[in-house]
């Protein structure tokens, strides 16, 4: 068995290597997480960031570990201009090279022809077709060439991520890692970090949005609500994932 922190060709973990990762980094912060994923699986490691709160965070952390960290992102063709907005803010303040990943165009076109260029307020079957063809398609395009994948994911975002660990074998994802060196945070220590480093951040937080993600999808969230109410605001579902990060061969 490989020893925890020994360069590998293949980031393919077994379920004993993870439990042992786990067990090594209980407790540490998340840069020594971050600084691990590079050392050991650079150039096929990759921070997926949304350019939320979290995700900034994770970017500041990684590129001063390693200016030639992988960063990239889901362009769905239907975000905020705000998103735009910070990604060059990024790009600038950090000479950081992002990589863009697009929707195949013509599943959109086909999509948007036959359901209509709103559907996802037409049911759940509809949202998450969107979903699918605008962001989970890429992403699993992108992770079919990496060894690992670094998320922003914390454990006080959902019921769903609530018993997530730092290292997770990503089961719907040929096996590789999956890093969540946030997991443990909550958001004041999100904010607490951006202050303290003066890191760029999603001006739409300022307007009461506290998950941010499509245009037509999210909306500002109100006093005492989750902080993902207002994603998907139309559906009753407490269920509130696109299907990024289901995992054991769920349905993303």
């Amino acid at each position: 068995m490989r020893l925890v922190g020994e360069n590998t060709i293949s980031g393919m973990y077994t379920e004993v290597e993870v439990a042992e990762l786990n067990s090594k980094f209980k407790g540490r912060s998340p840069d020594e997480i971050l600084r691990w994923a590079v050392d050991n699986l650079h150039p096929r490691v990759a921070l997926a960031t949304s350019f939320q709160a979290q995700g900034v965070v994770l970017i500041d952390m990684i590129l001063k570990i390693n200016s030639e960290a992988r960063i990239f992102t889901l362009d769905t063709g239907r975000l905020f201009q705000e998103s735009y907005d910070i990604i060059d803010v990024i790009r600038t303040k950090y000479n950081a090279k992002i990589e863009l990943l697009f929707p195949d165009l013509k599943q959109v076109e086909e999509m948007v022809n036959e359901k209509g260029v709103n559907l996802f307020y037409k049911g759940v079957e509809n949202r998450l077709l969107c979903c699918g063809i605008r962001k989970v398609l890429p992403l699993e395009r992108m992770l079919k060439t990496l060894d690992g994948w670094v998320t922003s994911i914390r454990r006080d975002q959902t019921e769903n991520r609530a018993n997530t660990s730092i290292f997770e074998i990503d089961n719907s994802h040929r096996g590789i890692l999956k890093i969540n060196p946030l997991i443990n945070w909550s958001s004041k220590q999100v904010w607490d970090y951006i202050e303290q480093y003066n890191v760029p951040y999603n001006k739409l937080h300022d307007k009461g949005f506290l998950s941010i993600g499509c245009a037509p999808c999210t909306r500002p969230v109100k006093p005492g609500e989750d902080p993902r109410a207002g994603r998907w605001w139309w559906e009753s579902d407490t269920d509130k994932e696109c299907g990024l990060h289901f995992d054991n061969g769920d349905n993303e």
